[in-house]
């Protein structure tokens, strides 16, 4: 734009040599070109401001996917619970014990014989990430969780991600070894002593139902930073919002400078040249308050 705002020589020549003259003839320029850039400014906030809002969206697609599983593990583990339970008021179960398991690994016989099941290390995450998740599990005012992720910064979310993702998977792989020898003793015991079967099947429920208790913990850990994440790039979202239109607004006042510095050179003139330019930065200010205020 500042390359097509030309000065005639015959305006030049009449504009006082002095400090002052040459200030006004450059002040259309200068401010038409910082107009330019506060409007590529704001343009470039806004742009962010929709990104952080698209990627929210989609990590909030991904925490209601964990908190979906959070409630079938839940499900499930009531499920296994209530099964228990009947089996216990409508025929006599025993403990089981190890002989009635040949061939298991310790692990198997800790879990279906003990009720013990392997070891679920929590997640470990930084202070500022457990101070955030408690104030959001809390229930306090969204400034106070706004104020507490302030602190927070996005690889530090982005590393408590993976440390949770990890503590979720490293449990499920110990437990899978249990999984397949509980299907494998499902199939061979059912064929052989009813009370036997009747006691593995009491125990393998209530490993069952503490298994996904154990899987639920892990997976809300999962969806509690999914929803810090989510915060945070609504936080962010606004954050550019907000320097959009204070971009905007200035771009609105360096127009309004171009305005009245070529006010200034077309009443020392009158020209009908800066009479125009005159119209013409009216007419696009009165454009942009439309659009702001209206559209």
């Amino acid at each position: 734009m500042a390359g097509k705002i030309q000065i005639p020589d015959e305006l030049k020549k009449d504009v006082p040599p002095s400090k002052w003259g040459k200030i006004l003839v450059a002040t259309p320029i200068v401010m038409t070109v910082i107009a330019t850039m506060l409007a590529g400014l704001a343009s470039s906030e806004m742009t962010k401001a929709q990104y952080d809002r698209s990627a929210a969206a989609q990590l909030q697609s991904k925490a209601g996917d964990q908190w979906n599983y959070y409630q079938a593990k839940k499900l499930r583990s009531a499920v296994a619970h209530n099964t228990l339970d009947l089996l216990a008021a409508t025929s006599e179960v025993n403990p089981l014990t190890a002989d009635a398991l040949p061939g298991a690994d310790a692990a198997t016989i800790a879990a279906l014989v003990k009720n013990e099941l392997p070891a679920a290390t929590p997640a470990k995450f930084d202070d500022g990430v457990n101070v955030a998740l408690e104030t959001m599990e809390s229930s306090k005012p969204e400034s106070d969780v706004t104020a507490a992720l302030g602190k927070v910064k996005d690889t530090t979310l982005a590393d408590a991600l993976v440390a949770a993702k990890d503590a979720a998977t490293a449990f499920d792989n110990a437990t899978k070894p249990i999984n397949k020898a509980s299907d494998k003793f499902d199939e061979t015991l059912m064929a052989g002593d009813k009370g036997v079967f009747r006691n593995f099947s009491a125990a393998r429920l209530r490993y069952t139902a503490a298994r996904y208790d154990e899987e639920a913990k892990l997976n809300q850990s999962v969806a509690s930073i999914y929803e810090l994440q989510v915060r945070k790039g609504n936080i962010s979202a606004e954050h550019h919002h907000r320097r959009s239109g204070k971009f905007f607004f200035g771009m609105l006042a360096a127009q309004l400078a171009v305005i009245v510095s070529t006010f200034s050179i077309a009443a020392r003139q009158k020209s009908f040249l800066w009479s125009l330019a005159a119209a013409a930065g009216m007419g696009a200010v009165s454009f942009a308050a439309y659009v702001y205020f209206c559209v």
